[in-house]
């Protein structure tokens, strides 16, 4: 199961830097999934997913435009990776280096936590 897993949650990752937005996205995600993207609040459900990835992802205001898997574990229903992460807006490009942290249940991702120091993409927040 951790292979299943740990594919699942790469393809995952993948999609977001592919364009498709959060409808897509929330394919992989359970219905009650839970997202804490440190250092903000959890929230949950896939609206609120969208609510937090929604002015990214829909909006286009900023765009992830690379993805780079980096490392993956994976034990049981767990999934960790390091990766990095090349985000856009106008004239501004960084690279956000997240560790992320995935609970798969059923085929779907339950629980998803990203960790990332929220410094490096102040800039891309500052002109949203």
């Amino acid at each position: 199961m951790s292979e299943a897993n740990k594919t699942l949650v790469s393809e995952f990752c993948h999609h977001l830097a592919s364009g498709g937005g959060t409808a897509k996205l929330v394919e992989y995600l359970a219905d009650d999934v839970v997202y804490h993207n440190i250092p903000w609040e959890p929230v949950t459900g896939h609206d609120g997913v969208r609510q937090v990835l929604g002015p990214f992802l829909d909006v286009a205001p900023a765009a992830c435009t690379k993805m780079e898997i980096l490392s993956t574990v994976a034990e049981g229903d767990t999934v960790m990776n390091a990766r990095s992460e090349v985000w856009e807006r106008g004239d501004i490009e960084l690279v956000l280096p997240v560790a992320g942290v995935f609970r798969v249940r059923d085929g779907k991702i339950t629980h998803w936590s990203d960790y990332f120091d929220v410094a490096t993409i102040q800039p891309l927040l500052d002109t949203m």
